[in-house]
Parts: structure tokens; sequence; C-alpha cells
């Protein structure tokens, strides 16, 4: 015990030094020892929690905490041979767990009263995280990809056909033509009928299925009718007292997770703050042809490497929010009419610079909704704003009406200052809301000219995607 306290001593002092695989695998092997005593602690606690507003945010803690062990369980399994990619990709979810667990203090205002808080971030596990990334960055920089990311399996390259040569494994009708009624019911038998590394295939028939669904199995692929004919919906909130993680008509965490053909709605209202549609946190998921229907905190794209594509995202207060490595590509996104009277597409909370995350949009429409158009001249739209210091949103060919203000970004509060350290791009936008001349000042926003750091930020580069994508067959632009 004192020589584990000891080591760990030394990794908080010393800077770390990068490239050594040796050096990484004892930096993952402190931080997976010191992740599982700190999960230990955060299970000891639930009697500390004062109220149910205090253990809900706990429940969420224990939630997360596992995770981190999963996941630096994985960084360490040579069986899987994860890539410098995978490495970074997982190692920016662990740091954004905790900052998860956080939130939903802060959601619940407990954040300045909690008995429990304090005891669950009393160490060290964020630092010891952030220095794995920091000794495996540049591994990540120099690595060629000449190999797929494990999203992929041998079973996608037998894939010949688009969606409509996939046998469904289940099918769920609410007519009761069916099997299954419910999503619910069709994911708890996918659970156990599921063999191997197959996607394993749902279509869900035409209808309004009312439930909150949680996907936690790997490769799981959701076939709908078409967008506002299958629909998902829920109305869980932060107003209704629910932690914003918990608010998800649909939360998907297991990899691989597809969907198509399908809208996932939160009709809780403006009024009720935060209220998700869909939360994934899956690592290579792709939604093709979905829609997502909200008001503020519509679309989580929480972590990992995720793609969307001809999708429609409706909602009003950082509407697309996270810290997932996220392209959308020519997808439809509409602003309603925002109670507040702003409205802001974005907030990205990247933590730390050697994360590998960020929200990009490419070859996509900004747009006023129906319910919005009437009002838009008394509502300031933004582009985003920063919920982190190291937030990081790309637009890139994207036409933005003329309901985007023209200073195009927003501080997080109203006269707060804006940290250096953000990184938002313009690159190459249409339409009368696309005009950088009136822009922010900061010096963490660029109007992009450059093809080489335009490039940084697409499919191939920035997700991955050339390797793992074709085997969901969902059409994808690798580069600009």
């Amino acid at each position: 015990m004192a020589l584990s306290w000891l080591i760990l001593l030394i990794l908080l002092i010393i800077p770390p030094t990068k490239g050594n695989s040796d050096s990484l695998k004892g930096c993952l092997q402190v931080a997976l020892d010191h992740a599982m005593a700190v999960r230990a602690n955060v299970y000891s606690l639930g009697n500390t929690c004062r109220d149910e507003m205090e253990k809900a945010a706990w429940v969420d803690c224990l939630e997360l905490h596992d995770s981190i062990v999963t996941i630096l369980n994985q960084t360490l399994d040579y069986t899987r041979k994860p890539s410098a990619s995978d490495v970074q990709t997982w190692l920016s979810t662990a740091l954004t767990n905790l900052e998860t667990c956080k939130e939903g203090f802060v959601d619940l205002k407990k954040a300045d009263n909690s008995n429990v808080m304090p005891l669950i971030f009393k160490n060290n596990l964020g630092v010891l995280i952030g220095n794995c990334l920091a000794e495996n960055k540049e591994n990540y920089d120099s690595e060629k990809r000449s190999f797929p990311p494990i999203c992929l399996s041998s079973e996608d390259r037998k894939l010949l056909r688009y969606y409509s040569g996939v046998v469904p494994d289940i099918v769920v009708a609410q007519n009761g033509s069916g099997k299954y009624k419910t999503v619910g019911e069709a994911l708890a038998m996918a659970a156990s009928k599921r063999r191997g590394n197959k996607r394993f295939v749902i279509y869900v028939m035409a209808g309004v299925y009312v439930e909150n669904v949680n996907i936690t199995s790997s490769r799981i692929m959701l076939v709908g009718d078409g967008i506002g004919k299958t629909i998902i919906t829920g109305n869980n909130s932060v107003g209704g007292g629910f932690t914003t993680f918990k608010t998800p008509t649909v939360a998907v965490t297991g990899e691989g997770f597809t969907a198509r053909g399908i809208t996932f709605r939160n009709t809780a209202g403006p009024q009720n703050h935060q209220a998700v549609a869909l939360l994934s946190s899956s690592d290579c998921s792709a939604f093709y042809q979905c829609s997502f229907e909200g008001y503020q905190d519509t679309l989580c794209v929480l972590a990992n490497r995720q793609f969307y594509r001809e999708c429609d995202i409706y909602g009003t207060v950082d509407f697309i929010f996270g810290n997932a490595a996220a392209v959308f590509q020519n997808c439809n996104i509409f602003a309603r009419n925002s109670p507040s009277k702003i409205n802001t597409l974005t907030a990205q909370g990247r933590t730390n610079p050697n994360q590998t995350t960020g929200i990009i949009i490419q070859n996509c429409k900004v747009t006023a909704a129906s319910d919005f158009a009437p009002y838009q001249d008394t509502v300031k739209t933004f582009l985003g704003r920063p919920w982190r210091n190291y937030s990081r949103t790309v637009f890139m060919k994207t036409f933005l009406d003329n309901l985007i203000d023209p200073a195009g970004w927003m501080p997080w509060r109203k006269g707060e200052l804006v940290p250096n350290t953000l990184f938002y791009g313009e690159y190459l936008n249409t339409g009368n809301g696309s005009s950088t001349a009136n822009r922010v000042k900061w010096p963490g926003f660029h109007v992009i000219t450059s093809l080489d750091e335009a490039s940084d930020f697409t499919v191939e580069k920035f997700v991955d995607g050339d390797y793992w994508l074709p085997g969901t067959k969902i059409p994808f632009k690798a580069g600009l």
C-alpha cells in the first residue's frame, strides 16, 4: 500500500514524459488502481446524502465511476489491440465522466451544500487521467491509423447491401403485429439473444412509443420507418427533478450503436430547462435520417466518436452539447422560439487541451423552425458559447441564415470573461448569417482560411470515420 501511494505521488509531481509505451502502461495502471479506490469510496457515501436530490446526483456518480473503471481497463486490454486514437478517445471520455458527475449536483442545486460532492472529488483521479492523456499525445499525433479502430467488426464487412437488405432480428410494433410492443422490451431480449460481434437489428415500426430507453448493449441498430413516423418520446427534465444525465428519452452507452429513420423527442418544454431527447456516449455511434426534438439541451453528444448524417435537430439553449468528438454532415439545425430571448446552438465541454473532442458542423443548414420564424427578430441566436475552458466548435461550409447574430458567439454568461483557450472556427460558410466581419474579437475565435487546417476537422481525421463508418452503411464524406 505504501509503495502504491509513493508511485502515485511521483506521477503527480513529475511531468509526464511522452511516447514511451512502458511509461504509458504504468500511468494507466496507477490511474486504474486509483479509480477503483475512488469508486469504492463513492459507493460508501450513499448514507451521507441529505435528501433525495443529493442522492439522485450521487447515483449518477456511481454509474459514471463504474464507467471510468471500465474505460481504464479497456485501455490496458491489449488483447483488443487499442490504437493510440482509441486510448486518447477513451481517456477523454473518462475525464468527461468526472465532469458529468459534478454537473448532476449543479443541476439539482446541491453543489454548494452537498455532504457528498466534496468527498467524491477529494482525490487526484482527474490529474492522473490528464497525465495519461499527455503521455499518449505523441503516440496519437504520430499514429498513421493504418488499422481500423476496435469499433469495426469483421461482421460489418460482410454487410454488402444497405439497410433494406438487412433482416431484423426483432420487430417492435405498437399495434401488436410484432412480437414486442415497446423498444425497452426488445432491448431486454436483445441482451440475451445476440451472439458474437454481429450487429443486432431492431426494426421499430411506425408509432409513438412513450418510454425512456437505456441502451447499454454493444452494436445495436435501431431502424424506424422515418422521421415523424417512428417516434420515441419522453418528458424527463431538470425542472422535473432529474439531473441532466437522467433526462434523456433515449440514452446510449453501448459501443457501435446505429440508428436510422427515428424521431427522438423530449416534450418537457422550455419552462422545464434541461431536457434531453437523446444522449450518446457510444463510441463509433452513427445516426442517419433521424430527428432530435426538444428545447434546452436537446441532443447530448456526451463522449467518444460520433457521426450524424441528414438529421434534423431542434432546440433553443445549448441544444447540441457535450464533450464527444462529433461530426454533423448535411443536417438541418432548427432554432426554436426561446423564452429567454437567447438561443445558442452549441455548448461544447472540452476541459483538457489533450482531449480529442469537439463539435463539427459540416455542410449543414441553420435556419429558424416554423414556430420561431415570426419571432426571430426578438430573439438573439448564436452559434455557441463555451461551456468549458477548452471548448471547441467549428462550422464548415454550412448555410447560416439571417437569424445568426452578427457577433456569432457569446460568453457563457453575460459579462463573463471568455477563456483564451477555447477554439471556435468558421470556414467557407454561406448565407446572410455567415459574414465574419462583425464576429467576436476573442483570441480563440478563428476565421479558417487554410485547407489543411480545415481538413483537421473532417470525418477522416477528427473521428477516424473512414475506418469504421463504412461498416455502418451510412453515407458520409471523409474530407471537405
